[in-house]
C-alpha cells in the first residue's frame, strides 16, 4: 500500500482493491496495514470491516495462529458494540467460529482441553442467539476426525441433522462425508458422495481442489484411471503453489509416485518449491510433507537417490538427501499431534500413505512421457547401440583404425568409436601408439576435432563447427596429410557459409498457414528476410567456388577423399538452391551429383553412389519436378535394400514421405513415413532423424483426419530434439503439439504442457529465445481462458503485452497481444485497464496493422460493456465501435480482405447488439437491416447461411419482443425460414421457428 486512507471512502476502496489480490503475503501485509488505518477513524464499523478482511487474509493465506487473534478482537466489539453489526456482518461473525476451531485444531501447541473449550463457546454464543447446532456439530465432528477417537457417533449427531444458513456450504460438507466414508473403507460409498464436486455442480473456495485431491486414489483403486488423471490435470493447476493447499499439492504428488509418474511427481515438487518455506499451518504442513516422502521414497527405492530435488532453500538436495530431511520433520510433526490428541492417528496415517505401492505400473498423465533416467546428472551418453552395431573394439589401435574406417563409410557406429577415443586421449595417462598404421598424435587429434565439429553442426553451432574444422585442417597439415586437410578446409568453408545469421522468427501468435497481416502492396513477411537468404545463398556459391579451388589445387587425394569433396561441393549448391529457389542453381547442383555419382561407379564406393542419387533426387524435389524425384527416391530405395548402406533407408523414406506429402497423397507418405520409423529404430535417433519423422508424420496424420495420433508424434518429436539438443526445434514443436491440443479441445493436457515446459531451467534462466517463450505463454493463457480460468488468462495476457511492448521490431505482435489482454480484461468487467489495454494495442496497429485483430477486439470489448452495464455503458461502447469503423475504413482503404465476414458487415452486426443490451431498440433494429444488407442473402453453396439466420433472429428479437412489433416481425421470420429450406438450410431454421412460436403465443 503506498499511501494509508485519509477518509474511510479511500479505506473501503483499498479494502475492495485488496480483495481482488490473490492471497498471500502481500494480501496480508496489506490487509495488516488497513487495519492500522481503520483505527485511525473514530467509526467501528470500517474497522470491523478492515478486521474481517485481515481474518480471512491469515485464514487463507495459510497463518493459522494469527486467525484467532483478529477474531478475538471482532468478539470484544460484537460483546461492547452488538448495534455496529448488522444483519450481514452477525452472520459473517458467527461463520467464523468455525474459522477458529479449523485454526485451532491445526496447531499441535494448542492443548485438546482449549479445542473442546472453544466448540462450547462456540455452541453456547449459538444457542444464546437462537441458532441452529449444526454447525457445532460439524466442526466436532472433524475434531473427532482430526483425533482418530468417536468419529462415528459425532459423525451421526452432525450428519443427521438438517442443515442451517451458518452450515458449511454443499461442497465442503459432500467431502467431509465422503472422507468418514473412505476412513471407513467404503471407496464407492465415498466417491459416489463426492461426485456433485466432482462434477463441478457444487464448489467453494476450497473446493473442488481439496476433494479431488483425496478422490484420485479411490478413482485407481475403482478402475476409473482415466477420471483420476482428468481430475489430476485439473485439480493440481488449482492449488499449485497455494501455501493453504499444501496438503492437496503433498496428495498430488502421492499419486504420481503411485502411478509412475515419478518424473512428473519431481517436476511438480520443484514447481512447489515455496511451500518448504511458507506453510505456517502445521498440519496443512504435515500433509504435505508426507506426499513429498512418498513420491522421495519411490524415486530413492528406483534406484536414483542421487538425483537433484527441490527443497529448503539455502543449500542443494538430492532426493535421499531431502527424503532424510523431510521423514525427520514430518515425524516430528505427527508425534506432536498425537501428543496433544492423546493418540497415534497421525503417525497411523503417515504410515499408511509411505507403505502403499504403486496401485498402476504406468498411467499416461501428461504428453511428456520422461523417465528418471532421462533426469540423471550425467555427461550425454552415445545412443544405444543398433542392432546391426558393430561391437567397439578394446585394442587402441585396433579401435582408432576401426573408428577411421567407419567414419569413411558414413557408418553411426563410428560415433561411438570417437566417442569412447575422446575418453581415453583426455585422461593424463594417454600414451598415443608408437605404430605406422595409426599414424601421429596430431592425426587423432584432427580426426577428434572433425568429430566435435560435426556434433557441432548438428546443434546448429556453424560458426564453432567452422573453427573446428580449421583448428583439425592445420593439425592435418603438421601430420603430412594433406587430402585430410583439403577435406576438412571444405567442411569449414560449408559451416562458415551456414553461419551468417538466419532469417527472423515468425510473429507470436502466427503460423505459416495464417501469417501476420501487412500493409497492402507489401509482404506479409519482414523486409530482411528475402535479404537474409539471398546473403546465404551468395555464401554457398563462394563457398562452392572456393572448394572447387581447393579440390583443384591439392594432389593427391585418395578417392574417398575425392567423392567427399565433390559431396560436398554438390551440398553447398544444393542448400544454395534451396535458399534462392532460382531455377538457375538447378543444373549446377545435379552436374555435381553426376561428377559424384560418375567417381563413386569407378572406384565402387557403394556408400557415395547412393549420396549421389539422393542429391538428384533432392534437387529434383526442391525444383519442383515431384515425379522425377519420386522415380529417382524409387531407384535409390531399390538400390539400398540390395546393396545398402541400411542406414540410409530412413531418411531416403522420410525424403519420399515428404515429397508425397507434396503431391497431397498423405496415404502413401504415411505408409512411407512409418516404415521409415520403423527401420529408424535399428539406429541412433540422430542418424535416422527420428525426431523429424515423427515430426512429417503429425503432419501425414492431420492431412488424413488423424489428430490425436498426430499429436502423440509431435510430442515424441519434441522429446527427442530435446534430448538431442535441439531444444529450440523441441520448444516450437511442443508449441505446435499445446495448440493442437487446444483445437481438440483437450485444454488441461495443453495446459499441463505449457507448465512443465515454462518450468525449464533454461526456459526460467531467460536463455530461451523470448519470442517463444512469448508463444508458449500465449497459448497458456489461451488455454486457461479456455478453461474458465479468467482471472489468471487475463493476469498471463496483460504481463506478456507489458513485455512485447519493448518489441521494437514486431509492434504487430504486440497489438495482438494487447487486444486479446483487453478482452478478457472486459470480461473481467475491468473495463478501466482494458481501455488501457486498447490504446497499445492501437498504437502498435498504427505501425504493424492488425485490420482484423483490432477490429474484433474493439466489438468485442463494446459488447461486453454494454451487455454488463446496459445503458451506463453505451457511450463507451458507441465509442470502441467508432474506433472499429475507423479500423474498418483503414483496411478498406488499404484493400485488406478479412478472412470471414467483411468488417462492415461485422461492426454493423455489433452496433445492432450494443444497442440491443442497452435498450435503443431502433437503433439496434437499423444497425441488423444494414447488415443484414452487407451480408446479402445467402446461397446454396454460401457459408454465410449462419450468420444470415442469426441476424435475422437477433432483428426479429428486437422487433418482436422489444419494440412490441411481432406483426412486422413475423413476416421477417417466415420469410427467411422459407428462404433457407428452399437452399437447404433446414438446420439454420430452427432458432427462427421458435422464436417465430415464441411471438405467435405472446400475441
Amino acid at each position: 500500500m503506498t499511501t494509508a486512507p485519509q477518509n474511510t471512502d479511500e479505506l473501503y476502496q483499498a479494502l475492495q482493491e485488496n480483495d481482488r489480490r490473490p492471497y498471500g503475503r502481500a494480501r496480508t501485509v496489506t490487509a495488516e496495514e488497513l487495519v492500522d488505518a481503520a483505527e485511525q477513524f473514530a467509526e467501528p464499523v470500517p474497522l470491523v470491516h478492515a478486521l474481517f478482511e485481515l481474518q480471512e487474509a491469515y485464514t487463507y493465506g495459510s497463518e493459522p495462529r494469527k486467525s484467532p487473534v483478529v477474531f478475538a478482537r471482532l468478539l470484544t466489539l460484537f460483546d461492547e458494540q452488538p448495534d455496529v453489526f448488522d444483519e450481514r456482518r452477525r452472520h459473517t461473525l458467527f461463520w467464523r467460529f468455525k474459522w477458529v476451531a479449523n485454526a485451532l485444531r491445526v496447531l499441535p501447541e494448542i492443548p485438546l482441553a482449549s479445542l473442546r473449550q472453544w466448540l462450547t463457546e462456540m455452541r453456547d454464543r449459538y444457542e444464546k442467539a437462537g441458532l441452529g447446532l449444526q454447525p457445532y456439530y460439524g466442526q466436532a465432528y472433524q475434531l473427532a476426525a482430526h483425533i482418530g477417537e468417536g468419529t462415528t457417533l459425532a459423525y451421526e449427531l452432525w450428519a443427521g441433522r438438517s442443515r442451517t444458513r451458518l452450515s458449511d456450504c454443499e461442497a465442503c460438507e459432500i467431502c467431509e462425508r465422503a472422507l468418514y466414508h473412505l476412513a471407513a473403507g467404503d471407496d464407492e460409498r465415498a466417491l459416489t458422495a463426492w461426485e456433485p464436486v466432482l462434477a463441478g455442480t457444487e464448489s467453494c473456495q476450497e473446493e473442488p481442489a481439496r476433494s479431488v485431491s483425496y478422490a484420485l486414489l479411490p478413482l485407481l483403486r475403482a478402475g476409473r484411471a482415466d477420471r483420476a488423471r482428468e481430475l489430476h490435470l485439473a485439480g493440481y493447476r488449482n492449488c499449485r503453489r497455494n501455501p493453504s493447499m499444501a496438503g492437496e499439492v503433498g496428495r498430488h504428488l502421492e499419486f504420481c509416485a503411485l502411478t509412475g509418474n515419478e518424473t512428473r511427481g519431481l517436476e511438480l515438487l520443484a514447481e512447489n518449491r515455496n511451500l518448504f518455506g511458507e506453510v505456517d499451518s502445521p498440519l496443512d504442513l504435515f500433509d504435505f510433507l508426507t506426499g513429498v516422502e512418498v513420491l522421495l521414497q519411490r524415486v530413492e527405492l528406483l534406484g536414483h537417490g542421487e538425483l537433484p530435488a527441490a527443497g529448503y532453500a539455502g543449500r542443494s538436495w538430492t532426493v535421499a538427501g531431502l527424503r532424510a530431511e523431510v521423514r525427520g520433520r514430518a515425524d516430528d510433526l505427527a508425534a506432536r499431534f498425537d501428543a496433544r490428541n492423546g493418540t497415534t492417528a497421525h503417525t497411523d496415517r503417515r504410515r499408511t500413505r509411505l507403505d502403499r505401492a504403486p496401485l498402476v505400473d504406468a498411467l499416461e498423465l501428461t504428453l511428456r512421457t520422461r523417465g528418471l533416467d532421462e533426469l540423471t546428472p550425467a555427461a550425454p551418453v552415445a545412443a544405444p547401440p543398433a542392432r546391426t552395431a558393430v561391437a567397439v573394439p578394446d585394442s587402441l589401435p585396433e579401435l582408432i583404425l576401426r573408428a577411421r574406417e567407419l567414419d569413411v563409410q558414413g557408418h553411426p557406429d563410428a560415433k561411438a568409436c570417437w566417442a569412447k577415443l575422446r575418453t581415453l586421449v583426455a585422461a593424463g595417462d594417454y600414451i598415443h601408439p608408437d605404430d605406422p598404421a595409426v599414424g601421429p598424435l596430431a592425426q587423432l587429434r584432427a580426426d577428434l576435432l572433425g568429430d566435435e565439429a560435426s556434433l557441432a553442426g548438428d546443434r546448429d553451432e556453424f560458426a564453432e563447427a567452422a573453427a573446428l574444422q580449421e583448428e583439425a585442417a592445420v593439425l592435418y597439415d603438421d601430420a603430412g596429410l594433406p587430402g585430410h586437410a583439403a577435406v576438412a578446409r571444405a567442411c569449414a568453408l560449408l559451416a562458415a557459409a551456414e553461419a551468417p545469421a538466419g532469417t527472423p522468427g515468425t510473429p507470436v501468435g502466427t503460423t505459416a498457414e495464417a501469417p501476420a497481416e501487412a500493409p497492402a502492396g507489401t509482404s506479409a513477411e519482414a523486409p530482411t528476410e528475402g535479404d537474409a537468404a539471398e546473403a546465404k545463398a551468395a555464401a554457398l556459391g563462394a563457398a562452392h567456388a572456393s572448394m572447387v579451388r581447393l579440390h583443384e589445387e591439392t594432389a593427391g587425394l585418395a578417392p574417398h577423399q575425392e567423392a567427399r569433396l565433390l559431396r560436398l561441393r554438390a551440398t553447398a549448391l544444393g542448400m544454395r538452391l534451396q535458399n534462392s529457389g532460382n531455377e538457375e542453381h538447378v543444373a549446377p547442383v545435379l552436374a555435381e551429383a553426376d561428377l559424384l555419382h560418375a567417381l563413386a561407379t569407378r572406384h565402387d564406393l557403394g556408400g557415395q553412389i547412393s549420396r549421389a542419387l539422393l542429391i538428384r533426387a533432392t534437387t529434383h524435389a526442391l525444383s519442383g519436378d515431384l515425379p522425377t524425384a519420386v522415380t529417382g527416391i524409387d531407384g535409390l530405395l531399390d538400390r539400398l535394400r540390395t546393396h545398402g548402406p541400411a542406414w540410409y533407408l530412413p531418411h531416403t523414406l522420410a525424403l519420399r514421405g515428404r515429397i508425397h506429402l507434396a503431391l497431397q497423397d498423405a496415404r502413401t507418405a504415411r505408409a512411407d513415413l512409418a516404415e521409415g520409423l520403423r527401420l529408424a529404430a535399428d539406429w541412433p535417433a540422430d542418424v535416422a532423424e527420428t525426431a523429424r519423422l515423427h515430426s512429417d508424420l503429425a503432419e501425414a496424420c492431420m492431412h488424413l483426419g488423424s489428430p490425436d495420433e498426430a499429436l502423440r508424434h509431435l510430442t515424441r518429436s519434441a522429446e527427442l530434439q530435446l534430448r538431442g539438443g535441439s531444444r529450440t526445434d523441441a520448444y516450437c514443436s511442443y508449441s505446435n503439439a499445446a495448440q493442437l491440443c487446444l483445437d481438440l479441445g483437450r485444454v488441461e493436457d495443453c495446459i499441463a504442457l505449457l507448465d512443465s515446459l515454462l518450468i525449464e531451467p533454461d526456459v526460467t534462466a531467460g536463455e530461451v529465445d523470448d519470442r517463444l517463450v512469448a508463444q508458449l505463454r500465449l497459448t497458456r493463457a489461451r488455454a486457461l481462458h479456455a478453461g474458465e480460468d479468467l482471472k489468471v488468462a487475463a493476469a498471463e495476457l496483460v504481463a506478456l503485452a507489458a513485455e512485447s511492448a519493448g518489441w521494437e521490431d514486431d509492434p504487430g505482435s504486440h497489438a495482438m497481444i494487447a487486444a486479446e489482454a483487453a478482452v478478457l480484461l472486459g470480461e473481467s468487467a475491468e473495463f478501466g485497464r482494458a481501455r488501457e489495454a486498447v490504446d497499445q494495442a492501437l498504437a502498435a496497429h498504427a505501425r504493424a496493422p492488425r485490420y482484423e485483430q483490432l477490429s474484433n477486439c474493439l466489438r468485442e470489448l463494446a459488447r461486453l460493456q454494454a451487455e454488463q452495464q446496459g445503458p451506463d455503458g453505451l457511450p463507451d461502447a458507441l465509442a470502441l465501435l467508432a474506433e472499429a469503423g475507423r479500423i474498418a475504413d483503414e483496411a478498406r482503404a488499404a484493400e485488406y480482405e478479412a478472412r470471414g465476414r467483411s468488417l462492415d458487415t461485422a461492426l454493423a452486426y455489433e452496433h445492432g447488439r450494443v444497442n440491443a443490451y442497452a435498450g435503443e431498440y431502433e437503433d439496434a433494429l437499423a444497425a441488423l437491416e444494414k447488415a443484414l444488407a452487407l451480408l446479402g442473402e445467402p446461397g446454396a453453396e454460401e457459408d454465410h447461411a449462419g450468420e444470415w439466420a442469426e441476424c435475422v433472429r437477433l432483428a426479429g428479437a428486437v422487433e418482436g419482443i422489444y419494440l412490441e412489433r411481432p406483426a412486422a416481425a413475423l413476416p421477417r421470420l417466415a420469410a427467411a425460414v422459407s428462404r433457407l429450406n428452399a437452399l437447404g438450410h433446414t438446420e439454420e431454421t430452427e432458432p427462427l421457428t421458435a422464436l417465430a412460436a415464441r411471438l405467435r403465443d405472446e400475441e
